[in-house]
């Protein structure tokens, strides 16, 4: 990944009960990603001396989700020194997450600390956050030497709690407990996996296809579960909407994707003829999802979850990883199915798969932005129209599929 530009942050304050306090002058943070709360908390307090909690971004300079201006909300127990008027208004919208509302944060502290206490625990050091943004709020707590994450999430991703209860005992997150978006557990030992090596990335592979499997034959609880519905029929629909509601796409590609479209029946039939079933989809399957060393792994972050075609998830994984790990993955991942679906034809799904995964991307993407409010649109907005171009390349790359 090229490097990114930095960020410069600055804090528009209000208290608790959502009093306009005035802003603070801007100051450097170390990392460039908008959604980073913990670099904006700790530059506040080193540039400042300030103590804040990150709630929204307001405002960005530039029109993507990194670097440059960025003018954040944030929450202060009392006015700091040295503050500035700030005279824009400070609007409501019904799709502000709880999170991002004055004393929004607080609630979901309390909620943690009672479910502690629950468990015979207590917090023993102040929560540290790490994300605030429209697609979560992440918090670490610590209670003695055990380490937890505290997350809140928007409805679209509601289900998360839900599927990782699911899915307990297997190599997932262990749930302390779950209240709606709300979600705390236990940290996994070892480390996130983004710079994997092979033996690992196979691993992680063989986990997600057994899980895989098995879940096959509880597709209608995990859709009684809130879990979208990626099936061929619902699918098909859904990107038939994402092209017509995306602005920006070049006419040739438009002109691809029509016919992509017309074509997704006949597509999906052939794809059913490769044996493999519907399942759990982890939705964002990728090295970084998943944490653990060289003996053992786990999957996290099953918000984006849903239920279709088990290949749906190869794409984003071997965009993630080596260029000489590809061929090697590719081949375990078919070995793997075909051995769970004796006579299946993973090689032909995934192609068949490549285009709708690439268009299910832009799926999502429109789903984020329609349930956003729109000062956190440039966090996604880019993404709908390069996912469908993506996915016109690859329809005429492919054009015996």
């Amino acid at each position: 990944m090229p490097p990114q530009p930095p960020r410069l942050a600055r804090l528009v304050l209000v208290t608790a009960a959502g009093e306009l306090l005035g802003a603070l002058p801007p100051y450097p943070v170390a990392t460039p990603w908008w959604q980073d709360a913990s670099s904006v908390v700790r530059g506040a307090r080193e540039h400042l001396g300030v103590q804040v909690t990150v709630l929204r971004m307001l405002a960005a300079e530039l029109p993507y989700p990194h670097g440059g201006a960025v003018t954040y909300l944030a929450e202060v127990d009392a006015p700091p020194p040295g503050l500035e008027p700030w005279r824009a208004a400070l609007d409501d919208h019904p799709l502000r997450q709880p999170w991002a509302r004055p004393g929004g944060p607080s609630g979901d502290r309390a909620w943690a600390d009672s479910v502690l206490r629950a468990h015979g625990l207590e917090r023993t050091a102040p929560a540290e956050q790490i994300r605030s943004w429209n697609l979560s709020s992440l918090w670490r707590l610590q209670a003695g030497s055990q380490t937890l994450w505290l997350k809140h999430v928007p409805p679209f991703f509601g289900h998360e709690g839900a599927v990782v209860a699911k899915l307990s005992g297997r190599r997932v997150p262990e749930l302390l407990g779950h209240d709606g978006r709300r979600i705390l557990m236990r940290e996994l030992p070892g480390d996130d996996l983004y710079e994997a090596e092979l033996p690992i990335l196979e691993r992680l592979v063989s986990l997600l296809v057994e899980l895989q499997r098995d879940m096959s034959r509880q597709v209608d609880g995990l859709l009684a579960l809130g879990l979208p519905d990626w099936r061929a029929p619902a699918l098909a629909r859904l990107i038939a909407d994402a092209l017509e509601r995306t602005p920006g796409l070049a006419a040739g590609d438009r002109t691809t994707l029509a016919g992509f479209v017309d074509d997704l029946p006949e597509r999906f039939r052939r794809l059913a003829e490769t044996g493999l079933p519907d399942t759990l989809v982890h939705g964002d399957f990728h090295p970084g999802n998943a944490r653990g060393d060289a003996t053992s792994a786990a999957l996290l972050d099953w918000g984006d979850s849903g239920v279709g075609h088990p290949l749906l998830d190869q794409p984003a994984f071997l965009a993630a990883i080596p260029p000489g790990a590809v061929g090697p993955i590719q081949g375990l991942w078919s070995r793997a199915w075909r051995a769970a679906i004796p006579g299946s034809d993973p090689e032909r799904a995934a192609g068949l798969l490549a285009p709708v995964a690439a268009a299910r991307q832009a799926v999502i993407y429109r789903k984020f932005l329609d349930n956003i409010e729109p000062s956190e649109h440039p966090y996604h907005a880019r993404d709908p129209a390069e996912w469908l171009a993506r996915a016109a390349e690859i329809v005429r790359s492919r054009p015996s599929e």
